[in-house]
């Protein structure tokens, strides 16, 4: 253990001087964990603004209120991470909804799947269900640029360092959907047609992440589609959701099992999104087609 530790010194040294992270840093870092026998498991709370858009401002306080109630399921979630050297799955703990008997058969559609990320081998794979189909998302790690900060803060008993990022919006969330996404590409699929003949790239809309590590911890993983830090995230804020580490139970007597999803349809992030999306707009088009009839 105090070899490990020494390595990790070293290690935040040199990031604290040059600011940024690169792959022989993240596996120089791996490489100083202890293989043998170590494993722990990390419970996040998350929480998510709700965002009404142009139709909330004509909303009441109270209706706001009302609606926030309603969705309090989708809006705040428990996840939990299991982890060891190099290997992650990440899953959302659905006690909370077992015991309320709440449901949301929409949202689930949009919701992140059982995950399991292998930060050696550069590897996620995720379950998904889309209106009933199941999908077996097999794709790279995100790749996500750190810039390691000097500031720190304690969470629980482990003192955190800040980093922060910059990322496509797309990219975090390639299972959700919105409304708002749909009319955007759509957007920007007639314009790209219109303007054929231009050379001028796309704009990519792009998502501020915050993140506070803990080198206590010494390994690369994080919830969602975050990683790559030296040291457990324990809690991360992009766009309006905040995930935060309530608990860390680190080497249980009992073997944590860490088994990747293998059930469903094969198919890369991108190829899943751009599914969603096309069924979205078929859906779309029904119903205002329905109307019009």
């Amino acid at each position: 253990m105090k070899s490990l530790l020494i390595k990790s010194s070293f290690l935040l040294v040199a990031v604290f001087f040059t600011g940024t992270l690169n792959v022989n840093d993240i596996a120089l870092f791996h490489d100083a964990v202890p293989s043998d026998g170590f494993q722990g498991q990390a419970f996040y709370v998350s929480k998510s603004k709700m965002e009404l858009g142009r139709w909330g401002a004509r909303l009441s306080e109270a209706q706001k209120k009302q609606i926030e109630a309603r969705l309090k399921n989708r809006l705040e979630k428990e996840y939990i991470l299991t982890f060891n050297k190099e290997e992650a799955l990440f899953y959302e703990d659905e006690k909370l909804d077992a015991m309320t008997g709440a449901t949301d058969s929409w949202g689930k559609n949009f919701a992140p799947g059982r995950q399991y990320k292998n930060v050696k081998t550069n590897t996620q794979i995720q379950s998904q269900e889309f209106y009933g189909k199941k999908f077996l998302v097999k794709d790279k790690l995100q790749d996500i640029k750190w810039v390691l900060g000097k500031e720190t803060k304690q969470i629980g008993n482990y003192t955190c360092f800040k980093a922060t990022a910059s990322v496509p919006s797309n990219d975090l969330a390639w299972y959700d959907f919105s409304w708002s996404r749909l009319r955007t590409n759509s957007a920007a699929e007639e314009a790209s047609d219109s303007t054929a003949t231009t050379t001028e790239e796309p704009s990519v809309a792009m998502t501020e992440v915050e993140a506070w590590y803990s080198p206590q911890i010494p390994v690369g993983h994080g919830p969602l589609e975050y990683w790559g830090l030296p040291g457990l995230i324990l809690e991360v804020s992009a766009g309006n959701t905040t995930m935060l580490c309530t608990k860390i139970v680190m080497n249980p007597k009992e073997k944590l099992d860490i088994e990747a999803p293998d059930k469903g349809k094969e198919i890369t992030k991108a190829k899943y999104q751009e599914t969603v999306m096309n069924k979205m707009t078929e859906f779309r088009n029904n119903r205002v087609g329905r109307r019009r009839g």
